[in-house]
């Protein structure tokens, strides 16, 4: 398999230094279909994003949040692209949001990137050479007891909003300590050893495709809330792995 690992980090570097060429600035934000934020800043580093995959791999597919694509999983190689994740964070000026690049191959995920630029972390995995953040080798934590652990969702509210509120207080009654360092960042914390759990009960595919193998290449393990090792579930858990299983007796049934 080729090694993917240097474009994926160059690309991720090159888009979150486009983000933070407008992050805490006076940004236009405008709003899609469903009410969310959008900003000159996601539109960009996608555009860029684009232009670099396709220059080097002419071939491949591409879907990305703002400007669509291929939405089937194929035989060909293709490129899931969130440009900017927690664009209600990056709007408000705070660091924590993210550029994701997630790589899929005949529907599996086989390497991703995770840049938080404003945080300086870069995080990147390739499936059977390992996790890397910022250059060097990337762990969950040995965490084995929920009541030792450090729980993350991004929005409290969304776990009764979408139908998975007695399943986050059965969680979140076990978690030693319990905080909303949201979006792709929860996930990056759990790769990297620095959190234990994290919970997402919504998400979008190309929210998770980078995650995914981030989280399983340090060590962790990634499923939705039935404990399937999937991006397409439109909701999402990590852990450190040893977690797992109490995660999942806790969290099924949701209600």
């Amino acid at each position: 398999m080729e090694d993917l690992i240097p474009f994926l980090t160059e690309i991720a570097k090159g888009a979150g230094d486009i983000t933070l060429k407008y992050f805490q600035s006076d940004l236009h934000v405008d709003r899609k279909a469903d009410e969310s934020p959008v900003t000159i800043a996601d539109r960009e580093a996608e555009e860029y994003l684009r232009r670099e995959i396709l220059r080097r791999f002419p071939d491949d597919e591409i879907l990305g949040e703002e400007f669509g694509g291929n939405t089937d999983a194929g035989k060909r190689r293709r490129w899931i692209l969130d440009p900017l994740d927690g664009t209600r964070s990056f709007v408000r000026g705070v660091p924590l949001y993210g550029v994701l690049i997630g790589v899929e191959s005949e529907g599996e995920i086989i390497a991703g990137a995770v840049n938080i630029p404003a945080l300086g972390d870069l995080v990147v995995a390739q499936r059977g050479c390992g996790c890397w953040w910022n250059g060097k080798p990337a762990h969950v934590s040995t965490t084995d007891r929920l009541e030792q652990s450090l729980l993350l969702t991004t929005d409290v509210a969304n776990n009764y909003r979408y139908g998975k509120g007695k399943a986050w207080e059965r969680l979140s009654a076990q978690a030693q300590m319990v905080r909303t360092w949201g979006d792709c960042y929860g996930h990056v914390l759990v790769a990297t050893g620095r959190a234990d759990v994290m919970v997402d009960p919504i998400v979008e595919i190309w929210d998770m495709a980078a995650v995914k193998i981030i989280v399983e290449e340090a060590g962790g393990r990634f499923t939705d809330y039935s404990g399937k090792a999937t991006i397409y579930s439109r909701c999402a858990i990590s852990t450190n792995g040893l977690l797992h299983e109490q995660v999942l007796q806790l969290v099924q049934p949701l209600e």
